[in-house]
């Protein structure tokens, strides 16, 4: 494809296949972008020792990229829906390269902060923002595979982010993970200058404010991003609760892993960037039905084995490989689906369903914690299998078996 060629973001006909060189750089841009937001996680305690800050409200870091990715939500990756999509991520990847720069240089509690949202804000605009511009230059018949292979990317993205910000910071120092990020961004810049397909705009044009006010109207009138927003609540809810409590029996007596143990575990949720692609071209094929039940399933089941961590941790990476692909293979059926339910709105779309992801993903950790205190890792796989169900059940109530080539009215 041309770097000026014009894709259509409403064509009905059958149009050529998307160049596999443009859907790697979307799978590309995608992890490398999504990485910047989760490179403090294993860094707070250089960053609380650097700026004098107590390991207690260290996590404020972490906090600070959270709310500039659900800033960018709202926000910013709704304009995707209304400006020319090339320019729009171009300004963002150049604003990103100047706030990891930022962050290598700055010296400040207040400027590492402000930096943190920042990244946060532009990174989740950027990763997500790719998601949908893969998806409307996709032809329906392949949308799917594309949006499959950019999840990938970010599949890629979050478990390299940990592996390169522990790596490089042990090298060369914490301020390196984001100079060095800053570099690869400039050489992403140079691919993105040069590849990306330019779009048609929108004739119809919104105010900023109309444009945000609409994402309520396709809440309220778009039932497959309802039903499908309300399983990834649920399935990242599920996600959240066993993560986020895992670290702690793995890290006590008697089993005692050191943290960089307790790490290698989610290497194991690379076989999420394999099923990715899979599950995308089964949705195109019609088959989002059978994919999402076998998925829900997967989520139910891989609570068995995991409840058996203090038997053996080979029971645990059993549960951990269920899970992950479950979940992977769900999320990008239902971005196929919520894609393919509306050619106008791709970039408000995305945006609303991870809204939904960003809810579950915080309740599955503030319950998950919780439980543990209270009832140790039985009660949090307890949790983790009623939450399944809960999503399992949910996805038998709104589907529908009959007529299941039709992505637009199936759920």
């Amino acid at each position: 494809m041309k770097p000026n060629s014009t894709v259509s973001q409403n064509s009905s006909h059958t149009v050529a296949a998307t160049p596999q060189k443009l859907v790697a750089l979307f799978a590309f841009t995608s992890g490398a972008s999504v990485a910047n937001v989760y490179f403090a996680q294993p860094l707070l305690d250089r960053l609380a020792s650097d700026f004098g800050v107590s390991l207690g409200a260290i996590g404020s870091v972490v906090t600070a990229t959270q709310a500039g990715s659900m800033l960018a939500l709202l926000f910013l990756v709704p304009l995707g829906d209304q400006l020319d999509r090339r320019r729009l991520v171009r300004w963002q990847l150049v604003s990103l390269i100047f706030a990891l720069t930022w962050l290598a240089m700055t010296q400040s509690t207040a400027g590492l902060m402000a930096g943190m949202l920042v990244v946060g804000l532009l990174g989740t605009a950027m990763t997500q923002g790719m998601i949908a511009y893969a998806a409307s230059v996709a032809a329906p018949q392949e949308r799917g595979r594309v949006v499959g292979s950019a999840q990938a990317g970010v599949v890629v993205g979050l478990l390299l982010a940990r592996v390169w910000s522990g790596v490089i910071a042990d090298l060369a120092g914490w301020r390196a993970v984001y100079a060095g990020s800053a570099a690869v961004m400039v050489v992403l810049a140079a691919l993105i200058w040069r590849n990306l397909p330019v779009q048609a705009v929108l004739a119809q044009r919104l105010s900023y404010f109309e444009l945000v006010r609409s994402m309520l109207a396709l809440l309220r009138t778009n039932r497959v991003l309802r039903v499908r927003g309300t399983l990834a609540l649920l399935m990242f809810a599920v996600f959240s609760i066993f993560w986020s409590a895992l670290a702690l029996p793995l890290s006590a007596p008697p089993l005692s892993l050191s943290h960089s143990a307790i790490g290698a575990f989610g290497l194991i949720g690379a076989a999420g960037a394999f099923i990715a692609g899979p599950a995308g071209r089964w949705a195109d094929q019609g088959w989002s039905y059978r994919t999402s039940a076998a998925a829900l399933v997967l989520l139910l089941l891989a609570w068995i084995p995991v409840s058996f961590l203090e038997v053996s941790l080979w029971w645990l990476a059993v549960g951990i490989l269920l899970l992950d692909i479950g979940c992977q293979a769900l999320h990008v059926t239902n971005q196929a689906m919520i894609f393919q339910s509306s050619t106008q709105a791709h970039s408000r779309l995305v945006a609303c369903y991870m809204l939904f992801y960003a809810v579950g993903s915080g309740a599955g950790a503030l319950a998950s914690t919780a439980v543990y205190a209270q009832g140790g890792w039985i009660g949090v796989c307890i949790l983790g299998t009623c939450v399944s169900g809960i999503a399992l059940m949910v996805w038998a109530a709104s589907a529908q078996p009959t007529g299941t080539r039709s992505i637009c009215t199936q759920s």
